[in-house]
């Protein structure tokens, strides 16, 4: 008999440690998990599945202003935020309940409190102490807000959610997904939007090509952007909260949100009691089996220095079960991890950037496209879809696929097992495209690019070429 409580403990029930939880049990361990929050962690409770269903709410907007085009006549609309809220609370309760249920019929016991370790075996939830073999930290990451005068008036995308109305007025600070993905959100919903940021363009990390193309979008959305500032300062003021920026110039909206960068949870975690070591940033440092410093504890997840991405937790958790307990050699492999931004426009991206590519000392091939989707030629829209491909031009190998237009996460997903697949451009020209759709343009990109300067693929302009056109 064994002389610890559990085979494994896991602390966090977000996605990483509820799927390695129940992978460990189906294995046959005997395995507990706590929770200081609710089950499911930030992706369900808040984060993407929350934040997709107010994107959905906020495209309709833009669907009401180009009906006209195809035919439809509506009369006046309305939207109502509380009736929104109530309705993603009922969902994200519904999702709640389904991953504690899961929990009890892996037959995982779960116990709700905050964890902490007390030495390499033993944890500590609400006062009661548990022992294990092995135990997994999967607690991920919070919101980071920086320090300065007034940062309490601010809001993050934890209670951006909670928001008892609508803001009229929004000024975002910051620049990556969550800040790009709620600017859009907020605009689409009705408010008047500002997106703030230090540097000078959004997306950092992400292709050129893509932070331009989506920078357009929001721009042809309404959004202002004030590069090269920051907020120094948050005061409260009559009609609203005044943000005095870096630069001393002002702005008073109804809500600042900081969408500034997430930092791991690991605060008050006892990691030095378990030997736990941390390395840049508090991120628990791992290897491809996700162990950690000390014997017998492993982390998964946005805690530790690999991707922040909810499937990257979920694949990382689920490689842990099967090599502890299943008798498996699962390492994590994070090379082309495809991801999405929920922007509007929306952003599918997988591989090498072509900086990224060029810094590798590679020589590549460049093709992209810019064209008019076939959806907004008879509303009257403007806006651009962007696709690009990054080939290495000794092998042929597709390295990097981007994409910016409607639809862009679900038709990448497919590109993703291509290109991790190692597929060649000539793999991808004897593709057969589907006419007329958007996708069929990564099968038919024919002539690299001259320059990487060098505004489109086609001899026709971008403002003239619509998809649908002849091929």
């Amino acid at each position: 008999m064994s002389k610890f409580d559990y085979d494994l403990f896991v602390i966090g029930a977000g996605s990483g440690g509820v799927r390695a939880s129940r992978i460990a049990a189906g294995h046959g361990a005997r395995v507990a998990i706590c929770e200081e929050s609710r089950v499911g962690g930030t992706c369900v409770i808040r984060g993407c599945v929350p934040k997709k269903l107010l994107v959905f709410a906020s495209q309709f907007s833009e669907a009401f202003e180009d009906c006209a085009g195809y035919g439809w006549q509506l009369g006046t609309t309305e939207f109502a935020w509380p009736d929104l809220i109530a309705a993603k609370d009922r969902e994200i309760d519904r999702l709640n309940q389904i991953y504690i249920k899961l929990l009890d019929n892996a037959g995982v016991d779960l116990y709700m409190g905050r964890g902490r370790l007390l030495d390499a075996h033993t944890v500590e939830v609400d006062g009661k102490r548990f022992s294990a073999e092995r135990i997994l930290i999967a607690v991920g990451g919070r919101p980071w807000v920086p320090d300065i005068p007034g940062r309490e008036l601010g809001i993050t995308s934890d209670q951006a959610f909670h928001l008892e109305r609508l803001p009229r007025r929004v000024v975002i600070a910051g620049a990556g997904y969550i800040a790009v993905e709620f600017a859009g959100i907020f605009a689409g919903l009705g408010s008047e939007v500002t997106l703030a940021y230090r540097r000078d363009l959004i997306l950092r990390g992400f292709d050129d090509d893509i932070r331009r193309a989506v920078e357009a979008g929001m721009q042809g959305r309404g959004i202002e952007f004030r590069y090269q500032v920051e907020p120094a300062r948050l005061e409260k003021v009559a009609d609203g909260i005044e943000v005095t920026f870096s630069d001393g110039s002002t702005q008073v909206a109804d809500a600042i949100m900081f969408a500034t960068g997430r930092e791991p949870y690991t605060w008050d975690l006892g990691l030095e009691n378990g030997g736990v070591h941390l390395g840049p940033g508090n991120r628990i440092e791992v290897d491809e089996y996700s162990r950690t410093s000390a014997d017998h504890i492993h982390a998964v997840g946005d805690v530790t220095d690999r991707i922040a991405l909810t499937p990257i937790a979920l694949m990382e958790g689920h490689a842990f079960a099967d090599t502890e307990f299943g008798n498996m050699d699962r390492p994590v492999d994070h090379v082309n991890t495809p991801a999405a931004v929920f922007s509007q426009p929306p952003v599918g991206t997988v591989g090498l950037s072509e900086a990224e590519a060029r810094a590798q000392g590679l020589s590549v091939r460049i093709f992209r496209s810019q064209f008019t989707p076939m959806k907004y030629t008879l509303s009257g829209r403007t806006e651009k879809a962007m696709m690009k491909l990054v080939v290495d031009a000794d092998s042929d190998r597709v390295l990097g696929c981007h994409i910016v237009g409607p639809d862009a996460p679900e038709m990448l997903q497919g590109f993703a097992v291509a290109v991790r697949a190692g597929l060649t451009k000539a793999d991808f020209d004897r593709t057969v495209g589907i006419h007329p759709t958007s996708a069929e343009e990564l099968v038919t990109l024919r002539q690299p690019v001259a320059d990487s300067a060098a505004a489109a693929t086609s001899t026709q302009s971008p403002s003239q070429r619509k998809r649908g056109d002849p091929i």
